[in-house]
């Protein structure tokens, strides 16, 4: 078991992690804390704008979610995680700044490489499940949803935007200086030191979080009408291939959707992308769910 990680207990079958609050730094409570100022987005994790749509309050972004597993991963399946492991999860319920949720993955019984992986608020609200894996050896939660594509006709928002569209291709470098200064803010729910400094794979390396938003979609993947609609992540997987990602290492970003659909208050697209090495080698794939609110757009005028 790597030295990351502290003792973590079994508790039904599970690897249960530590209360955990993350943090909406767009919140009005969280400036209010640091004295930060908004940046007057229009966007989920903005109470005003959040609030307007239903929620509760600025939401936390999934993929913090995401920054509390490694622990508990690791417990599970040993760094060896980081290298070839998979977290795949589905969204169920939006926290706000500071809620408490736990991280849960099952145990690995009888050499099993996937298992369970859910996040529940302390008072049992469920977050987000999946599972959570070692090597490819069974379809992921989110390769086994069967993704039926809508109708184009009846998209506004992703109007134009198919299976087989790209993402736009690019070329990304974690300066591992800038993400040591970003962690030590004190927001991260489990800031491993090996993202701080020298881990066994050499460099620091990067936390899932930062994953997510390295290669994710750019901002006009999906047309222009998404620049007017309030967004969320609704899904996210993450699978290494030759990892972990490390700092001061070059990567090239690539994509493309795979469907595109509508919900009775959202659109939505599935996509794939992946970082490669040097070499062509995928260091890092993702699969992700990204909804728009309908009611946020203007395309949807007296339907919202």
């Amino acid at each position: 078991m790597s030295t990351e990680t502290t003792a973590i207990p079994v508790v039904d079958g599970s690897y249960v992690g530590p209360v955990r609050v993350p943090r909406n730094r767009a919140s009005t409570a969280f400036r209010a804390l640091t004295g930060a100022t908004g940046d007057g987005a229009h966007n989920i994790h903005d109470d005003g704008t959040a609030q307007a749509l239903g929620f509760r309050g600025g939401t936390v972004a999934g993929s913090i979610h995401l920054d509390q597993f490694p622990p508990v991963l690791m417990a599970a399946f040993t760094q060896r995680w980081f290298e070839a492991g998979s977290i795949s999860l589905a969204f169920k319920n939006a926290t706000v700044d500071a809620e408490p949720v736990i991280a849960f993955v099952g145990r690995p019984e009888g050499g099993a490489r996937q298992v369970a992986a859910r996040m529940e608020r302390t008072d049992g609200l469920l977050v987000a499940e999946g599972t959570a894996g070692l090597a490819e050896t069974e379809p992921t939660h989110l390769h086994a949803i069967d993704l039926r594509p809508s109708s184009p006709e009846t998209l506004r928002i992703l109007a134009g935007v198919s299976p087989g569209s790209p993402i736009a291709p690019r070329t990304f470098s974690v300066d591992a200086e800038a993400q040591r200064d970003r962690i030590e803010q004190g927001t991260m729910t489990e800031p491993l030191s090996w993202y701080r400094g020298s881990s066994p794979w050499g460099p620091p390396i990067v936390p899932p979080s930062a994953i997510v938003q390295l290669i994710r979609n750019g901002r006009d993947d999906f047309g222009p009408y998404i620049h007017d609609a309030v967004g969320l992540f609704s899904a996210i997987e993450l699978r290494f291939g030759t990892g972990p990602l490390r700092c001061e290492t070059t990567y090239t970003v690539s994509g493309e959707v795979v469907a595109v659909g509508a919900s009775p208050k959202t659109e939505y697209v599935w996509y794939d992308s992946r970082a490669t090495d040097h070499t062509g080698a995928v260091a890092v794939s993702m699969r992700m769910q990204l909804r728009w609110m309908k009611a946020s757009s203007p395309l949807y005028g007296e339907d919202r």
